[in-house]
Formats: C-alpha cells, structure tokens, sequence
C-alpha cells in the first residue's frame, strides 16, 4: 500500500501537466525532452557534406534570405548559423577560403572584428541578450565543424538560458525560426559599419 500523506496523487501530477520522466519511453534520466530535430540535418550529413562543397565560400553567392546573410562587407560577411546555439547565432566569415585566423589579412582581421562589435550591438538592440560568447574553433580537433574555412561565432546569452551550449548536454529550445531571426537582424544593421 502507498503511503498517501508523502505521495500526490495522480490527478494532482496531471492537473498541474506535471510528468515524471521515469514514466516516458527510453531509459529514465532527470531531464525532460525538449526534441530539436534540425540538429539531426547537421549530424546526419557528417563532417564529409562539409568538406565536399564549403557553405562559406556558397553563401555569397546565393540571396541574402537563402544564404541566410545578414550584412556584407568589403572582405567579410555576417550570416546566421544553420544549426544555431541560441537565437540570433551569427558567423563572420571571410570572403577568401583559409582556415585558420594567422591565415587571414590585417584588412580581414579589421573587418572581422568591426563586424563582430557591430553584431553584437545588432543583437543587444534586437534581442536584448543579456551576454555573449564569442570565439573561433581553429580546426576539426578543436571542435571546428568548418575547419576549412574560417568563421566567428557570436551566440547571445540570456540570463536566464542554461549553461554554455546546451544542446550539446541534452537540448535547447528556439524560439524564433531563422528566416524571421534574419530579417530581425538585417534590417537591424546599421547602414554605415562595413
């Protein structure tokens, strides 16, 4: 017999949309699902889908909605990850193919970083994220999934979001679709800046 005095019982759990998570298919763990299937797009294609034909050299060739470009520069442009960390994950990129930063001319160098400021100030006006990480993973074993080309990241953070990129624990909910995030962030962006 359960002892009902330390027990809710069950009509309460649901009334409240309560579930436990032993009761759900798979094996019981103490996270809750939140499914991202459009990470699957990227882990099904593999590292090889990459390296066949680089998105980062195709990008400026297609529209700014279809390459998901938000601002292009003089040697750089600024584009929203594919498969994002968070809303509003943007990437500056080089024009040129070369995969490591000591690759890169002063000129780049320049503009990558005016682009990254500029970014950021976009996205705080937009999103009213509350932080950033920014950072460049140079080469595959550093956890670059273009390791051919190089590109920053830029990811908001909010106060109340979770630890640093999150999905790769277990999940991470977006709340906006990318082509929505795009325009947001495009029409943003200041006309003067490079």
């Amino acid at each position: 017999m359960t002892d009902r005095s330390t027990s809710p019982e069950p009509a309460d759990d649901a009334a409240q949309g309560l579930v436990d998570a032993a009761t759900l298919p798979g094996v019981p763990d103490a996270f809750q699902r939140l499914w991202t299937p459009h990470r699957m797009a990227y882990i099904n294609a593999g590292a090889d889908a990459m390296r066949a034909a680089c998105p980062f050299c195709a990008a400026p060739d297609l529209s700014d909605a279809d390459g998901l470009i938000v601002h292009r520069g003089r040697t750089a442009y600024v584009l929203l990850n594919l498969f994002p960390y968070n809303s509003g994950h943007l990437l500056v990129c080089p024009y040129r193919h070369i995969a490591t930063y000591d690759q890169a001319t002063p000129e780049e160098v320049a503009e990558i970083g005016e682009l990254t400021q500029t970014g950021m100030r976009v996205l705080r006006e937009v999103s009213r994220c509350d932080g950033f990480n920014i950072g460049m993973n140079q080469g595959a074993v550093a956890g670059a999934g273009v390791d051919e080309h190089l590109h920053q990241h830029i990811v908001p953070r909010w106060a109340s979001d979770a630890n640093f990129f999150p999905i790769i624990a277990r999940t991470k909910a977006l709340p906006q679709l990318l082509g929505e995030v795009r325009t947001a962030v495009s029409e943003a962006w200041p006309a003067t800046t490079a």
